[in-house]
């Protein structure tokens, strides 16, 4: 596989914001399904592990595994109707986002999961979820003709370190867009997504179920997202720099490749249609963090996804009105959040973060 590297800027963001809303609709763009021809399709055989889901069309699937990485091979279809499937994996996490099917088409996809206790944040502040692998299949008309479980020790992985707007929510309507970014990565790469609710640069360096916990799990050539600064409200501008350059640092020394991601801004509009500064994440002190992260990039010579920038430029095009169902609303999720995102949401800031990276399957 060739290396993972991210853009240093984007030529015109608004272009950008219109390319990952159409995106969203868009069945992962990783690697091609394996398609069988319509003659000969099968009757669904699942494991016994596949249940029924109680509420919804559909199965959920557990798999008594160990912490590691796994590859998923499932069949799609079904000889007598069209179907439509989504699959999410353990908290939530969206691996494909819509497999379509004509009548008689049998389709496999494979992609890989990356299995942990706890499943979603890391120092277990929403509980340890289910133990093993668990795999949620569901649309608005599934078909599940199959599915495997392989182990996949030696999978490329990116890793996420962030705050509660990337992290993987067990339950309720938040989403992180680290959560919907599997959908979008080619079959044999694992995100492990360690995105942590109330964290900073401060706290991932300091407590010990964070970085501590992570960084002995990178190998030589993973990749390390780090968009750390909704929670650095009172973080000076140097202890910032400095938490940053640490956390560099420490990701160079297990031979991963950092990447820093500045935080999507809050939906917060002045009177003139343009995101205030606490929208843009400058913080009680008045650091502008971005901006700093942006500097840091620089003397580092690390990649970075400007995702202050892009859902900027997004939210601004949209207009405050129309930009509101990308975060969370009273009327669709019974609370009004200006810095959570709507699953809708995530999956277009997930988009937002693809766009920005440049991923090689095997040649």
């Amino acid at each position: 596989m060739k290396p993972l590297t991210a853009r240093g800027s984007v030529p015109n963001r608004l272009a950008l914001a219109t390319a990952a809303l159409a995106t969203v609709a868009l069945a992962g763009p990783a690697g091609a399904a394996i398609v069988h021809p319509a003659a000969a399709p099968k009757q669904p055989r699942l494991p016994s592990q596949c249940t029924a889901a109680a509420t919804a069309p559909g199965w959920t699937c557990s798999f008594n595994v160990a912490p590691g990485t796994y590859q998923l091979r499932l069949t799609f279809g079904s000889k007598r109707q069209a179907t439509d499937t989504v699959v999410r994996v353990e908290a939530r996490r969206t691996v494909l986002p819509e497999i379509k099917t004509a009548v008689g088409q049998i389709v496999t996809r494979d992609v890989t999961v990356n299995v942990r206790t706890p499943e979603s944040m890391p120092d277990g502040q929403e509980g340890n979820g289910t133990p093993g692998l668990q795999v949620y299949v569901s649309g608005a008309n599934p078909a599940l003709d199959g599915i495997k479980v392989l182990p996949r020790p030696h999978s490329r992985q990116i890793f996420v370190i962030s705050d509660s707007t990337a992290a993987d929510w067990l339950g309720g309507p938040k989403r992180g867009w680290a959560q919907e970014l599997p959908q979008y990565l080619p079959p044999n790469v694992s995100l492990a997504n360690y995105g942590d609710s109330g964290s900073s640069t401060v706290s991932w360096l300091s407590n010990p179920s964070l970085f501590a916990a992570v960084k002995p799990l990178i190998r030589p050539g993973d990749d390390v997202l780090i968009q750390l600064a909704h929670n650095d409200k009172t973080t000076t501008e140097a202890v910032y720099r400095a938490n940053l350059r640490t956390l560099i640092d420490a990701v160079r020394s297990r031979g991963g490749k950092p990447v820093l991601v500045t935080p999507p801004v809050r939906h917060l509009f002045d009177a003139t249609g343009k995101i205030t500064p606490t929208g843009r994440i400058v913080n009680n002190l008045g650091v502008d963090l971005p901006a700093v992260m942006r500097g840091v990039a620089a003397e580092s010579s690390v990649p970075l996804i400007d995702l202050t920038a892009d859902s900027e430029a997004l939210l601004e095009q949209l207009g405050d009105s129309a930009s509101w169902p990308l975060y969370l609303t009273v009327a669709h999720d019974g609370v009004k959040d200006s810095t959570h995102f709507s699953e809708h949401g995530a999956t277009v800031m997930a988009g937002i973060v693809f766009h920005e990276l440049k991923v090689s399957s095997v040649s």
